[in-house]
């Protein structure tokens, strides 16, 4: 009888144990990532930056919880988000790292462009249409599109990016059938469907989110290998990384960190979670640090009046964790150029 209740003991112990400590729930926890230097990511020509500087990217850790791991909001700079909130549209996890990829892959391209707009070097770039990345089950196009096809017209018309795909769209009609070119797994093929009402635009679509599908290419060649880190907020950094290489007196002795996107023509966009990469790069010892400083549309802050710039948003973090790193904003890839220019 001893041996039976041990054996049940141990039994109901070790199940509370997995219920408490391992057992995945549909909530997840970010927090502060890792400062990863991309001298040895970038290439230019062959050849990977070996000076002493150091730039870094900088990225946010995303674990799905456990009830126990759940509390782990509640540290500094941690947060919790449900998997709807975070998927989306996305059946899981697999799919939305798949989405940080496609955009990556874009932010490399932009990158490339933007550094050698920078250092006033020609290149090619070449629109090839824009990615599905999601479908909407709300849509017309549901089960006739997938994630990963590329749109390359739009009732016979090219276009060159997500910009001129939602133009296009947008001049047309509520219930207006439109004909896509896509091409799914290699094959081109055409499908049609009636546009929906976004409603959070008042416009006509089509109930798909997408990136822009282009290649650049350079001379000397740039290659970026970017890992599994997915997203476009690397974009700065890779840039700058791209024009040091380009440009042969520039440099910075500094250990510069920073977040970003990047347009062609140098735009720095903002990113989320700049308060978690701001720690993340105290921690690997930054000195500098460089922030989008965007601004917030009055339409907006009329419904979050709370809502801040990246840039306000960092420097309030780098005082609270009494970091010496210096947080400087950055409009335009130039703001950050001229900055290093002006240190060294």
């Amino acid at each position: 009888m001893k041996k039976k209740r041990l054996v049940l003991k141990t039994f109901f112990l070790g199940l509370a144990a997995y219920l408490i400590f391992f057992l995945p729930i549909p909530y997840y926890i970010e927090r502060p990532g890792s400062a990863v230097v991309i001298n040895d990511k970038v290439e230019v020509n062959g050849q990977t930056d070996d000076s002493d500087s150091q730039y870094m990217l900088t990225t946010i850790e995303v674990f799905k919880a456990t009830p126990f791991s759940s509390l782990f909001q509640f540290l500094p700079y941690h947060s919790g988000v449900s998997e709807n909130d975070l998927l989306g549209t996305y059946d899981d996890y697999d799919d939305y790292r798949m989405l940080q990829q496609y955009y990556m892959d874009y932010s490399i391209d932009t990158a490339k462009a933007a550094a050698f707009n920078a250092a006033d070097r020609p290149y090619e770039i070449d629109y090839e249409g824009v990615y599905v990345m999601s479908v909407s089950p709300d849509s017309n196009f549901y089960k006739k599109l997938e994630m990963g096809d590329s749109i390359s017209k739009i009732n016979g018309e090219t276009f060159e990016n997500t910009d001129e795909f939602i133009d296009q769209i947008s001049r047309q009609s509520v219930g207006e059938e439109v004909t896509l070119t896509v091409v799914h797994e290699g094959e081109t093929s055409e499908v049609s469907g009636e546009l929906m009402l976004i409603e959070e635009t008042g416009n006509p679509g089509i109930g798909i989110t997408l990136v822009t599908q282009s290649s650049v290419k350079t001379s000397p060649e740039v290659s970026i290998d970017a890992g599994q880190i997915g997203g476009p907020s690397a974009g700065l950094m890779f840039s700058l990384q791209v024009y040091k290489m380009l440009v042969e007196d520039f440099d910075s002795e500094r250990i510069v960190a920073g977040t970003g996107t990047i347009a062609e023509n140098g735009d720095v966009g903002r990113i989320g979670g700049i308060d978690k990469k701001v720690v993340a790069a105290h921690e690997e010892g930054a000195e500098v640090f460089f922030a989008p400083n965007d601004e917030i549309p009055s339409e907006i802050l009329e419904d979050y009046p709370d809502l801040k710039s990246n840039y306000e948003t960092a420097r309030e973090t780098a005082e609270d964790i009494g970091t010496d790193m210096e947080i400087v904003p950055v409009e335009h890839i130039s703001d950050a150029i001229d900055f290093l220019e002006q240190i060294d």
